[in-house]
Formats: C-alpha cells, sequence, structure tokens
C-alpha cells in the first residue's frame, strides 16, 4: 500500500483512533487533502464508504470477515469526517467523488469493489455512474439507487436534513444514533467513538458545508430525475433494513420496480432486525451479502 504519496505515519492521532485490531494506518496525500486510511488484509481491493456522522470505524467489525476472504479492504474517512484533513473547507456535489478517485490513483487502483453507507453511498453511486470502469461490483447500504422513482413515502428519511444545514459548532449529533435510525441500541462507548473526532473545530465546521455543498445538491439531482437519464453499468445491490420505515420493503421494491430500464444488473436485499444503520445493527449479514455480491459479479 505504501506509494510517493502515502506514508505510515508514527505519529499521535488527535483525538486518539478508536480501538480495532489488526488494522493499519496511513494518510494518503493527494492536492489540497490528506486522507486518513485504515486498511485490513491482502489481495483485490475493497473500498468501504462509511456514512454521516461515521468515519472508518463504522467497518471495524465488517472489514475483517471481508479480509478473511483474501481482500485488501481500505476504509479512507471522507473529506469533512474522522482524521481527514482538508486545505479547502468548502464542498462541491462531487467533492467527495473527487476525493475517492484521487486516493484510488495514489494506491495505483484501477479498479475496486465497494461498499458503502450513507453519505459514501452518494459517492459510490457517483463514481459508478461517472466512472464505471473504476466499479467491478457495488453494494449500496440503506441508501436507493440513483434511477429510484420518487415517493412521499420516502421522504421521512430527509427528516433530519434541516437540522443539520442549521447545525451549530457544539452542538450534540447524539440524536442521530437514536431508536429512529438504529434497531438495536448502541451503547455510549460506540457513539462516542464515533463522536469524539468532533472535537476537531474543522470537523464540526464540516457539517453544514457538507449538507449545504454536497448532500442537498445531490438529493435534488436524485428527485430531479438526473441518475434516471444514465445507464447504471456496474453492478449494483442495494441492502436496507426491514425496520428502516422511509426504506420498507413495499416502498422499496415499487420505487426501484423498473430497474431493467437503468441498470445492466441490479438486485435488492432485506436484513432484519436492522434500521439505518445497517452495519452497527447487522455487520455479519452486510458482510455475509457484500461478499456473496461479489463472488456472483466477478
Amino acid at each position: 500500500m505504501d506509494t510517493p504519496t502515502s506514508s505510515r505515519l508514527q505519529r499521535e492521532w488527535s483525538p486518539p483512533l478508536p480501538d480495532a485490531a489488526e488494522f493499519e494506518h496511513t494518510m494518503i496525500a493527494t492536492p489540497g487533502l490528506r486522507t486518513h486510511v485504515a486498511s485490513i488484509g491482502e489481495g483485490e481491493p475493497v473500498v468501504l464508504l462509511h456514512g454521516f456522522p461515521m468515519h472508518w470505524w463504522q467497518w471495524r467489525l465488517i472489514a475483517p470477515i471481508i479480509a478473511a476472504e483474501g481482500y485488501r479492504v481500505i476504509c479512507p474517512d471522507l473529506r469533512g469526517s474522522g482524521w481527514t484533513e482538508a486545505d479547502d473547507p468548502r464542498f462541491g456535489p462531487e467533492s467527495q467523488l473527487d476525493d475517492v478517485v484521487a486516493v484510488l490513483d495514489a494506491l495505483g487502483i484501477g479498479a475496486a469493489r465497494f461498499l458503502c453507507h450513507d453519505m459514501g453511498a452518494i459517492s459510490g453511486m457517483q463514481l459508478a455512474y461517472r466512472n464505471p470502469e473504476r466499479v467491478r461490483a457495488i453494494v449500496q447500504v440503506a441508501v436507493p439507487p440513483g434511477f429510484m422513482e420518487f415517493s412521499p413515502r420516502v421522504m421521512p428519511a430527509f427528516a433530519h436534513m434541516p437540522a443539520l444545514l442549521m447545525h451549530r459548532a457544539g452542538s450534540s449529533l447524539r440524536y442521530l444514533f437514536g431508536s429512529r435510525y438504529a434497531a438495536k441500541p448502541m451503547t455510549d462507548e460506540t457513539v462516542e467513538a464515533y463522536l469524539r473526532v468532533h472535537e476537531r473545530p474543522e470537523i464540526e465546521r464540516a457539517v453544514t458545508a457538507l449538507y449545504r455543498g454536497m448532500v442537498i445538491p445531490v438529493s435534488r439531482r436524485l428527485m430531479g430525475g438526473v441518475y434516471k437519464r444514465m445507464r447504471l453499468r456496474p453492478p449494483m445491490l442495494c441492502v436496507f433494513g426491514s425496520e428502516d420505515g422511509p426504506f420498507a420493503e413495499p416502498t422499496v421494491r415499487r420505487i426501484c420496480r423498473n430497474r431493467g430500464q437503468h441498470a445492466d444488473r441490479f438486485e435488492l436485499a432485506f436484513v432484519d432486525d436492522g434500521a439505518h444503520f445497517l452495519t452497527d445493527d447487522q455487520p455479519r449479514e452486510v458482510a455475509r451479502l457484500a461478499l456473496d455480491w461479489f463472488a456472483r459479479t466477478t
């Protein structure tokens, strides 16, 4: 994984990284950005893109399972999250997409498999449409495909956005880990491990910039049918939890009913006893579904 643009650093991470055995931690330098990457395993690359307000540690239970099957699992902290450092605090609709491509290039990865959740699914989906040759297969968790049909039933999925658009530095984000989004209660230690990094002022300031500059514009593209006018070439599996209210199975099947018109290969999967934060609710099942999809789309 070492390249001229990366180095394993003997450094004090501030705040300290949460515990996760066997991961290697690297800073990847690209123009205007220093991306923290946690990785584990050896073999063909699988890139895991985290959701909000999370970071690489979201994959602590999933990455080792995938790595055990002979993959090199690469978990970057996306711009505005975790321990990644950006020179420019602004966001555009494709900022994180461009960052992911830059990291792939720095690591010499031409194409990879992807497992993405929430905010990370935005970048994964954008990459699948814009640069399909870079995506061997993609698993998208808790987010519908770009070609979804709009339905009022999915509107509650956006209910958190006004508060995040108006987020004030120092305000707690703990409410995002409540029963509305997680089927199984998260411990205080788990929530703290996700949110401790917001002690970094630049991460706190990135919350509104992220939503105003990237999430809202991309949501408008989705609702405006931009991606419905494009063809999804890489094979995509979308996975949802059975308790993710806005994306209940009947709703998801309805908004994806025209998949054949928009995608070369697309499937859906639903996991019992899971909600939006499915990677914490059912990590082993998410890993199993991803590995199965990667094997079936080789």
